[in-house]
């Protein structure tokens, strides 16, 4: 088990997710010491950042769907530059309750009763990072589920143009596919 730092503004929280770094900004003046060793935890990693001053044009491409309580969420997270990204975090958050017992996606964690955080993985300047598909199964079978996709953390860059990276989805309980 290791500890994984997940950073969003100046906020720093420690999240256990085997051997996964979810994206945790480089310290001023490039020391890498991490935020889980911050918090008093020996040998976490730590990601290094895009560098204050960066700009990068983070956006997320994919689609969703439900069908009797369970939500499949499928996207792509990719990169329109100027700069490239070592790492993101996205977040999807939903307007119904997760069941109690997922099943583990590598590279995600679950961080709230409605709300899944995952790394994007390297996303070089005009490209794409790892593909991203959560099974999520819900609490109770609701007729409609609105999924919303954000960026969570960027790499320490700027987004001018974030329109792109926060949508909302409804998906009705049909099977359909709804893409974004």
């Amino acid at each position: 088990m290791e500890v994984v730092a997940v950073r969003r503004g100046a906020v720093r929280s420690v999240v256990v997710a085997g051997s996964l770094v979810l994206g945790v900004a480089g310290l001023a003046g490039g020391a890498q010491a991490s935020a889980g060793e911050a918090a008093g935890v020996p040998g976490a990693r730590v990601a290094p950042g895009a560098g204050a001053g960066s700009e990068a044009d983070v956006s997320y491409h994919g689609r969703v769907r439900l069908a009797g309580g369970r939500l499949r969420v499928w996207l792509i997270p990719a990169n329109d530059g100027p700069a490239a990204l070592p790492g993101a975090t996205v977040r999807v958050r939903l307007s119904a309750d997760l069941a109690d017992r997922q099943e583990p996606v590598q590279g995600c964690a679950r961080t709230g009763t409605r709300e899944v955080v995952c790394e994007t993985g390297p996303l070089p300047r005009h490209g794409r990072g790892r593909h991203i598909a959560l099974a999520l199964e819900l609490r109770e079978r609701p007729d409609e589920v609105s999924v919303r996709v954000d960026t969570w953390w960027n790499g320490g860059a700027s987004d001018r143009n974030r329109a792109n990276n926060e949508l909302v989805v409804l998906a009705l309980d049909t099977g359909d596919s709804y893409a974004f």
